[in-house]
């Protein structure tokens, strides 16, 4: 596995990734009509990320497996929603965690700590001492399981009216 930031020739493939991810993984945490309006509403890469050079992708056999970067903007979460691309300010605020994709057939194998480590390594070195994500039901248990806490229980709602669990954590870097 070899992690890599994204370039904007790959967002067709991160796109596939957040679908195929969102719409298989999902299924496991949310009921079908949950699962397709998060599949329309949160799969949609960001190339505000891929700009900053803020994004990965990870590749096995140069094949694009995963996805998932960090920001200094604003925005907490990928997708509908969420449109705050204001700087944020490292003394105060915590970078954001985004979109972190993995394909089913490659979960549970280390992708997603590796996305995050290199996240939060990042945001360290440019002056951040937290990070904070909204974690889909999906996301929780890797989350927990590198650090990452936070009791704000919210039910984003989509423009088609279906609200999806989710969570706010953080986690000091």
């Amino acid at each position: 596995m070899k992690i890599r930031l994204a370039i904007a020739a790959d967002i067709p493939r991160i796109e596939a990734i957040m679908r195929e991810s969102m719409k298989a993984l999902g299924a496991a945490f949310y009921d079908e009509r949950q699962a397709a309006s998060a599949v329309e509403h949160i799969a949609i890469p960001d190339p505000m990320l891929i700009d900053d050079a803020t994004y990965f992708v990870v590749e096995d056999d140069a094949e694009i497996v995963a996805c998932g970067g960090w920001s200094r903007r604003g925005k907490l979460f990928t997708g509908t929603g969420s449109t705050d691309a204001r700087a944020l300010d490292p003394e105060r605020e915590p970078a954001r965690v985004r979109a972190m994709f993995v394909l089913p057939s490659h979960a549970r194998r280390g992708i997603g700590r590796m996305i995050l480590d290199a996240c939060e390594d990042a945001a360290r070195a440019e002056g951040f001492r937290s990070v904070e994500l909204m974690a889909t039901l999906p996301g929780e248990p890797l989350y927990a399981a590198c650090g990452y806490a936070g009791s704000e229980r919210v039910e984003p709602a989509f423009p088609d009216d279906v609200k999806l669990g989710a969570a706010r954590i953080e986690k000091p870097i």
